[in-house]
């Protein structure tokens, strides 16, 4: 894994465009601009051009999915491929919502993503896999986690993350695991949309979709795992103002200290 990718984000700062849910808007874009990237949020169509122009990578959410947003994500995604620009989509609440399954699975194959990026549940429903989703949460299943991340990633032809307490990566060929991070994560609902615009960041660094998926939740995970181990009582509202700190402060060698991933 190319860890010395973090340093090469801080120092090249790229601009992350963020089509963000509006629930989590706020953390995402702290998330983004502590790791070292340029975050820039937008729900507006007429501006989406100059911004995807402006932009080295682009993160869409449908956390608070509406049809002007759906009108919002096409253009975006048509001007991604136009100006090369990779894309990484979080599905949220597919498992759940049967509406938001058919927009998502519409765009995934209308339109190249290089990464999804979502939990278990998202991610096995996305592959045609049987998994008891719960709102945004994972919710319960027992199928192979590797199956369900390498054949999701064979169907849209781009990388899978599934994360949760382990992060399974899968480009469709090869598989990673990421076994960092903490519980904690779960009781901060912003979580799962700042890994998915911190991973954004990462492929504005690296030609290779997999390898952003592998740096981007390593790295997350990891600076969740220090807030834990620095600050043993710490609860979920602390452990999200910390999260912040950590991400600004986190280095490759504090890292390389703590990484546990195959």
């Amino acid at each position: 894994m190319q860890l010395e990718l973090l340093d090469k984000l801080r120092a090249e700062n790229p601009v992350i465009f963020n089509i963000a849910n509006f629930v989590t808007v706020q953390d995402v874009a702290n998330a983004v601009n502590a790791i070292g990237a340029s975050p820039i949020m937008s729900n507006e169509v007429a501006e989406a051009e100059e911004i995807v122009r402006m932009a080295s990578a682009i993160a869409v959410n449908i956390g608070c999915l509406t049809k002007e947003q759906i009108n919002h994500i096409k253009k975006v995604e048509d001007l991604a491929r136009q100006y090369n620009k990779p894309i990484v989509f979080d599905p949220v609440a597919v498992g759940a919502v049967e509406y938001r399954y058919k927009i998502t699975d519409k765009l995934l194959w209308a339109f190249h993503t290089s990464i999804i990026r979502g939990n278990i549940g998202e991610i096995a429903a996305l592959g045609g896999f049987d998994w008891s989703s719960k709102g945004i949460d994972a919710g319960s299943g027992s199928g192979d986690i590797d199956e369900i991340a390498m054949k999701t990633a064979q169907k849209y032809h781009c990388t899978v993350i599934a994360s949760g307490s382990t992060d399974t990566i899968s480009d469709g060929k090869r598989i990673a695991h990421v076994h960092n991070g903490s519980p904690l994560f779960k009781t901060h609902v912003g979580s799962g949309d700042m890994l998915t615009s911190i991973v954004t960041a990462f492929t504005a660094v690296t030609d290779d979709p997999f390898e952003a998926a592998q740096i981007g939740a390593l790295v997350f995970s990891c600076a969740g795992q220090l807030v834990v181990k620095d600050h043993p009582n710490v609860g979920p509202a602390t452990f999200g103002m910390y999260l912040m700190d950590y991400l600004y402060k986190v280095t490759v060698a504090d890292i390389k200290q703590i990484a546990d991933f195959d």
